[in-house]
């Protein structure tokens, strides 16, 4: 497809002692020894770190699976040839050999003619694929969206008629596909595949009466696409955000990271679309918040899709732009000044602090004396 891979597996007819034979012990790893699988380390470089983190190459003996009771992983796995190897795997697309020494792909599985094609299809039966792990229904979706193919009729229906199995698959794995899902170029398809196959029903049932239409408007006014912005985008077009994003954070396991600047978006987003006609001091403490930019963004993309005014977002971007000193100016008193201007000490330093503060960034007072004068009024 003319794209760089990321990284590189490797497959051989070589049993996993025979890696470790070739590479040495101490530059192997035997962390999926039993399912055929050696983790070969690279050289280190003289002089360098022997504590220093190093990424180690999958190197997979070619076998083909038994039985997968648990719906994910095989019970046994019987070393055999690269044909083998290559009907046990779960699409077409997926299922591609390369000899770097011939310079030749080996297909055994018509993956090219699909590649071409902008087909998505299993190999052999899909329901045999499917029960062999039931995340495939999912990542059917994810590679459809990501890559703008097409599901293959008797593999989208293969996934209508066990779309609900999907619920045996743990909230991590499933939140590991639906990020990617969200995050590329077509993430509103890929939300209609998950409707039309029935995966909404486990996955994300939120999206039953969303607006699917503004979500699209919504995600073409945004720049580089993350996860939790894209998410916010999401939650705006659902009936109940906030309840959205509780159920969706659990049933996804989000991080908390995660969950934060969607909640930052959705509640602060308002404050920036209406930044021009705000008093600074209501403005300036979103600008400061550590999720300004997932906040400035939605309030971007929100704007945008309305066609409304764009005054308030473009105030919050010049703002952001501007130095710490400016965008965030020290205090002109502190409680310590308080109290060494005779006023007791109480509850009400919070209430006087912040009134001084919001005449501050108002522009109403400038430096101490005016502060201080301020307190006598």
């Amino acid at each position: 497809m003319g794209k760089h891979p990321k990284d590189y597996d490797v497959a051989t007819d070589a049993t996993p002692n025979s890696i470790r034979d070739v590479f040495g012990k101490a530059n192997t790893i035997a962390f999926g020894a039993s399912f055929g699988v050696i983790g070969v380390l690279p050289p280190r470089p003289a002089g360098r770190d022997r504590r220093t983190a190093v990424e180690p190459t999958e190197v997979a003996t070619f076998r083909s699976d038994g039985f997968y009771s648990d719906g994910r992983r095989p019970d046994s796995v019987h070393f055999g040839d690269a044909r083998q190897d290559a009907l046990r795997r779960d699409f077409t697309i997926n299922g591609l050999f390369y000899d770097p020494l011939e310079n030749q792909v080996i297909d055994y599985v018509d993956g090219r003619a699909d590649l071409d094609a902008k087909i998505l299809r299993t190999i052999g039966d899909p329901l045999e694929r499917f029960g062999e792990d039931k995340l495939r229904m999912l990542r059917a979706v994810r590679f459809a969206t990501t890559l703008g193919f097409h599901i293959d009729e008797a593999t989208s229906r293969a996934i209508a008629e066990h779309a609900d199995d999907i619920a045996v698959v743990s909230g991590e794995r499933i939140g590991a596909e639906m990020r990617r899902v969200l995050v590329s170029d077509h993430a509103v398809t890929g939300l209609h595949h998950l409707n039309a196959d029935g995966l909404e029903r486990v996955v994300l049932p939120e999206i039953e009466t969303a607006d699917l239409n503004r979500l699209v408007r919504l995600l073409d006014r945004l720049g580089e696409r993350d996860f939790p912005l894209v998410l916010s985008c999401l939650l705006t077009v659902l009936e109940d955000p906030e309840l959205a994003l509780t159920a969706i954070a659990s049933r996804w396991k989000l991080s908390n990271e995660e969950v934060r600047r969607a909640e930052s978006a959705l509640a602060n987003w308002k404050t920036v679309a209406r930044a021009h006609q705000s008093p600074w001091s209501a403005v300036q403490p979103t600008l400061i918040d550590r999720d300004a930019e997932t906040i400035v963004s939605l309030a971007s993309a929100i704007v945008g899709a309305d066609q409304a005014d764009d005054a308030g977002v473009q105030l919050a971007l010049d703002a952001l732009g501007w130095p710490p000193e400016k965008l965030d100016p020290p205090p002109l008193l502190t409680g310590d000044d308080l109290r060494g201007l005779g006023i007791p000490a109480g509850p009400r330093y919070r209430e006087i602090l912040q009134s001084l503060r919001d005449a501050q960034l108002d522009g109403k007072i400038a430096d101490r004396d005016s502060a201080i004068a301020m307190l006598s009024l």
